[in-house]
């Protein structure tokens, strides 16, 4: 539940220890069934579905009883007090279960130790998407969900005024009470209730919304409401799912992307003791979708792996002999130093290096990554009277739906979704590949539900990775120590294709610190691989701020600059720089510029450090978020490495959840030095060559670093805060590691250089 007696925030700075959005304008509004509407009331325990289908109606209960008053879907209130608020979005550790519920709170003026928090399942219609990704919930939600409390505050406020005959303006709510601002009566929520519910629900635009100032909950530190049973072991999860008569299976694919089963020892696996069922699937060609493959179901999901290891399958598969990682390189550095196809060019770049005194040439280039989620994919159907009904861990239970509904031609009353808690994602789970093959399963095995689980192998096999890539840099510096001209080269993916990025593969033509020089250009190639890419936790930002902020550090030595100095010089003066692109943010130099002393001044930028030891910086503004990073590490004579610090200043708007927004940044952080670090997925033959943890390992606790946290809180409107942290954290390490011994990082992972000096 909520934590009780936060301490409130007195101070605007704190000191602690695009990606997807194209998603969301594709997103599918279509009126809702009826079904839809009462799946959705129910969900709402009792309550009425208003506002979010219907302009306006009654505040009563669905039942008809006044004991519930259920303004929208969102909030219900019963007799006894008791505040029940509806979380909309996937709960993906990211926060928002706790987070957006929050802000209804504030404006219903409900005491947060007085609220449940209840996970909705996927509503059809509902306003917005009802997906985890791009640090877009926040944003999306802020002022609507105040609307959302602030209807049911003022309907409970009008209930006031009519129970006493006051005029409305007279009654005041007040954490879960109604006062009575002349008499100094009050009446707490529950005794509002029965008259609450019979009035008309008014217009969300046309209610009052609180002052900022007066925010009582928001900006405060509450604890996620999931926390207490997380650490007692209670079933949250997917992979915890549990029905009467449920079956497991598992699902396996050709180890080569692309590949179809012709034949397998199908009779062999069936006479197996435990197992229940053994089949081809034939799939789609549809890469995102159902893929081939060959389903083991079981009476318990170890008996179905174990099956497995006698599963003998001759596959359909193309000669992929030309799909490997060292043939990628081989070719994409070949390319790099060519001409390709020109994405922006503003000035005169080739003149500008032509003439220049100063010019730094320099290709960084990192691997493709796989999401290592700490739950691997799962699902549970039940196929029954021509319901599927579907319990998963999505990001995306609408586009779990459109497959699904497509592949067995079910109406959208047919397939229901019910979001479980996620145990991890970043990006993976927007794609519903595993919620196809428990769908296929449980529809051949009609009336039975099963739970379909991938082992680990097949989870870091059959990924939608974060695509590889190169930058061929030119710049040149000019004599008063700035940057005159910047050329990028940027080779990347395309899945099955040349002229089409794979997802995540894409550069923004508006990418820093293009809009900031006059003279810039960006071109790009895209090489052919059949690897599945898919969008990663700060999908592009993740990488290309590596290359950038990096290539920028190394004009700056050039220059004989200091790295923060130059930095601020490059972001000029305080402004606004609108973005070519017509749906990219507005990107603000002055917010940038606050973050970027932030965090140099809380690190002690330019302190005095013993020889192998080193400071970096970076900088980066991705999903509307600012930070700046400072790393501090050491590195031995013999190469080890240790980063000692990382410290990060943060603008993302006003905060909702401390803790959360604390949690968020210190993970990002952490989980961008698990990545520089050792982790790489390499392609052979048209398949991962890393099965698991022993060859592809993640980062240990004893080489994590002090982490600090220091928000800038701005008066613009909140933006997400699970990916901005990412992307400067990487090049802030490897900056740093270059003062420390000397040696530029300009491939990852870290552990391919040998950092060793004397």
């Amino acid at each position: 539940m909520s934590q009780r007696n936060a301490a409130p925030i007195s101070k605007k700075e704190i000191r602690m220890t695009d990606t997807i959005s194209n998603l969301q304008s594709s997103i599918n509004n279509r009126k809702a069934s009826r079904r839809d509407f009462v799946k959705a009331s129910a969900l709402a325990g009792g309550g009425l579905l208003l506002s979010a289908l219907f302009p306006t109606s009654r505040a009563s209960a669905a039942t008809g009883a006044s004991s519930v008053f259920a303004p929208n879907f969102y909030i219900k209130i019963d007799s006894q007090g008791l505040v029940t608020l509806i979380s909309k979005n996937p709960e993906i550790g990211q926060g928002i279960k706790t987070s957006l519920p929050m802000i209804i709170a504030e404006e219903l003026e409900a005491p947060w130790e007085n609220v449940t928090v209840e996970q909705a399942g996927l509503v059809l219609g509902l306003k917005g998407w009802q997906g985890a990704g791009g640090s877009g919930a926040t944003p999306s939600h802020y002022m609507d969900f105040r609307k959302v409390g602030a209807v049911g505050r003022t309907l409970l406020e009008q209930a006031a005024a009519q129970k006493w005959n006051v005029p409305v303006e007279q009654c005041q709510a007040d954490q879960g009470y109604v006062k009575h601002t002349a008499s100094k009566k009050k009446l707490a929520y529950k005794d509002l209730v029965d008259i609450a519910a019979q009035l008309e629900v008014p217009d969300p635009d046309s209610v009052t919304l609180k002052d900022p100032k007066n925010f009582k909950l928001l900006g405060r530190r509450v604890t996620g409401v999931d926390n207490h049973a997380i650490v007692t072991g209670k079933p949250l999860f997917g992979i915890d799912q549990q029905h009467d008569g449920l079956l497991y299976a598992t699902f396996v694919r050709c180890p080569v992307f692309g590949g179809k089963p012709r034949t397998a020892n199908l009779d062999t696996i069936k006479s197996m003791s435990g197992i229940v069922d053994a089949f081809i699937v034939e799939g789609t060609d549809d890469a995102f979708g159902l893929r081939p493959g060959i389903a083991i179901v079981a009476r318990d999901t170890w008996t179905s792996f174990k099956a497995q290891q006698s599963l003998q399958v001759l596959w359909k598969q193309e000669d992929m002999s030309e799909q490997n990682s060292l043939l990628y390189r081989e070719k994409a550095l070949q390319l790099a130093k060519e001409d390709g196809k020109q994405l922006r060019s503003d000035g005169d770049v080739a003149g500008v290096l032509a003439s220049a005194d100063k010019v730094v040439e320099a290709t960084y280039e990192y691997p493709f990554l796989s999401h290592t989620n700490l739950e691997p994919q799962n699902t549970t159907a039940l196929y029954k009277d021509g319901l599927m009904q579907i319990w998963s861990p999505t990001q995306n239970a609408i586009n779990g739906h459109g497959l699904v509904k497509e592949l067995f031609q079910l109406s959208d009353d047919k397939v229901k979704i019910d979001m479980t808690r996620i145990g991890g994602g970043f990006g993976r789970r927007l794609m519903s590949d595993f919620i196809c093959e428990a769908a296929a399963i449980a529809h051949k095995l009609e009336g039975t539900p099963v739970k379909v689980t991938w082992t680990r192998e097949q989870d870091m096999q059959h990924d939608y990775y974060r695509a590889a890539g190169w930058h061929h840099f030119k710049g040149a510096v000019s004599d008063d120590g700035k940057i005159a001209a910047w050329s990028d080269h940027f080779v990347t993916f395309g899945l099955n294709s040349d002229e089409q990025t794979g997802r995540g593969a894409n550069m923004s033509s508006d990418e820093f610190p293009i809009r900031f020089i006059d003279n810039a250009q960006l071109s790009q190639t895209i090489l052919n691989t059949n690897v599945p890419m898919g969008w990663w936790r700060a999908p592009g930002s993740c990488a290309i701020a590596f290359a950038t902020q990096g290539f920028i550090d190394e004009l700056a030595v050039q220059a004989g600059r200091d790295p923060y100095q130059f930095r601020l010089d490059l972001l000029g003066p305080d402004r606004e720089v609108e973005s070519g692109n017509r749906r990219g943010p507005v990107y603000d130099s002055g917010r940038m510029k606050n973050v970027l002393t932030l965090a140099a001044q809380k690190a002690g930028w330019g302190k005095k450090l013993p020889k192998g030891s080193g400071q970096g910086i970076a900088f980066h503004f991705s999903h509307r978020g600012y930070v700046a990073v400072v790393a501090e590490v050491t590195v031995a004579p013999n190469g080890a490495l240790t980063v000692d610090k990382l410290v990060a200043g943060v603008d993302v708007g006003p905060l909702i959840n401390l803790s959360g927004a604390e949690n968020q940044v210190q993970g990002s952080m952490i989980d961008a030095l698990n990545a520089a670090w050792q982790q790489e997925v390499t392609i052979e033959g048209g398949r991962v060559r890393q099965t698991n943890f022993d060859d592809n390992p993640m980062l240990r606790i004893g080489q994590s670093p002090k982490v600090e946290v220091y928000f800038d809180q701005s008066d613009n409107p909140p933006t997400g805060l699970g990916e901005p942290a990412f992307p400067p954290t990487t090049p802030a390490i490897t900056n740093a590691i270059y003062a420390a011994t000397g040696k530029r990082i300009r491939t990852l992972p870290l552990s391919k250089t040998n950092l060793s000096w004397t």
